[in-house]
């Protein structure tokens, strides 16, 4: 038998040949290859294929290995042009696909995109790489965080450092714009002003999405410190924000902006100071734009309607617009973000004052995971819209 260093040195062919089916090795030549490549074990599964082995697995290998093939060289405009395709179609399913269906998806996607970016590639094509790269960081961050999973934490990490190798500023501004919603949902309402307030920065006057993202976040979290001035010249500049956006950036995705989510954000600030007859012109319009489609923020927009009906002193109204709401969503849409407005109309009226239309509410929402709601009591791992 060869040395383990001879047969490091022609693992990877054999391997390759291993994957497709070309070899059926022994167990001690299997056993010898996992050592020099440090496969943990893989070469010894492979070892127990036989020729008539699963054939869906042998077609999943040989897919993958054909993949590796196609992305090994530089990538044609073509390609490129595909890579980003995908990336925006994935933008647009956000505003209508529920997390769990999405983020499969997204992992199979973003592991080939991970292949090209290994690849030999030119500046330019990969510039374009990293960005899709910073995007697809951020998706996976914003349905890690409507999932109610830490981890998106890491993905806007892993974002802004694509960002800024491919020194894309409009890139950068849009994942420092989204990444401020994480706090403010997570309660840290000065971390969100200032990362909203950066994103702005940082866009230094380009007419793209991060400032007329961000602009209105910080609104929201200057309302929410009971800063009215400050909040209503937030708003000024969200409107100067997105009459600036290329309309081709007004869409429904989450790489645009667009009226429909401004009037929704400008009410959501107006309804946190309490100033209701404002708020609900805000929410009818929003309302008027959002398709139907777009489940979660419509159903935001309805519970912004609660807390200004409880803001109003009619807690069972309020209560039971909530109920409406949140038994209106499929359980699949109920994500931890509906779930804690949902409980911040309930906190609105005090124990001793509870009518039977907020008990029913509170009863709803302390159920279970699967029993009718997604839980909700990790706001720190909450998303933001």
């Amino acid at each position: 038998m060869r040395d383990v260093a001879q047969l490091a040195s022609c693992g990877k062919s054999y391997v390759s040949d291993l994957e497709l089916g070309k070899r059926t090795p022994t167990a001690d030549i299997a056993r010898v290859l996992d050592h020099a490549l440090g496969a943990g074990g893989e070469l010894i599964a492979l070892a127990d294929r036989r020729p008539d082995a699963d054939p869906l697995a042998q077609a999943d290998a040989l897919q993958r290995g054909l993949l590796e093939d196609f992305t090994a060289g530089p990538l044609t405009d073509a390609g490129v042009d595909e890579v980003e395709y995908t990336v925006a179609r994935h933008g647009r399913a956000t505003r209508y696909r529920a997390e769990g269906e999405l983020l499969p998806e997204l992992l199979a996607d973003f592991g080939d995109l991970r292949l090209r970016l290994a690849g030999r590639q030119g500046a330019p094509v990969r510039k374009r790489l990293l960005i899709a790269a910073a995007q697809m960081s951020g998706l996976m961050a914003l349905t890690l965080l409507k999932l109610g999973d830490a981890r998106s934490r890491a993905w806007w990490r892993t974002g802004r450092t694509a960002a800024a190798a491919a020194d894309d500023r409009a890139t950068l501004a849009w994942m420092y714009a989204q990444e401020a919603y994480q706090l403010y949902y997570s309660t840290d309402i000065e971390g969100a002003v200032e990362l909203a307030a950066r994103a702005q920065v940082l866009a230094g006057g380009l007419p793209c999405v991060g400032p007329a993202l961000a602009a209105p976040l910080e609104a929201r979290a200057l309302a929410r410190l009971g800063r009215r001035d400050e909040a209503a010249a937030a708003l000024t500049a969200a409107e100067v924000a997105l009459q600036r956006l290329p309309a081709e950036d007004q869409v429904g995705s989450a790489f645009g902006y667009s009226e429909s989510q401004l009037r929704f954000h400008a009410g959501n600030a107006w309804t946190h100071l309490e100033e209701t007859a404002r708020a609900r012109v805000e929410q009818a319009r929003a309302l008027e734009l959002y398709p139907e489609s777009d489940h979660m923020d419509r159903a935001l927009v309805h519970l912004d309607q609660a807390m200004c009906l409880a803001a109003d002193g009619d807690a069972a109204a309020a209560a039971q617009y909530a109920t409406n709401t949140v038994v209106g969503l499929a359980p699949s849409r109920r994500s931890v973000l509906i779930i804690y407005r949902a409980n911040d109309v309930a906190a609105r009226v005090p124990e001793a004052r509870a009518v039977s239309e907020v008990r029913v509410l509170r009863e709803i929402l302390a159920l279970p995971p699967g029993d009718g709601t997604n839980g909700g009591d990790q706001l720190g791992d909450r998303g933001g819209h």
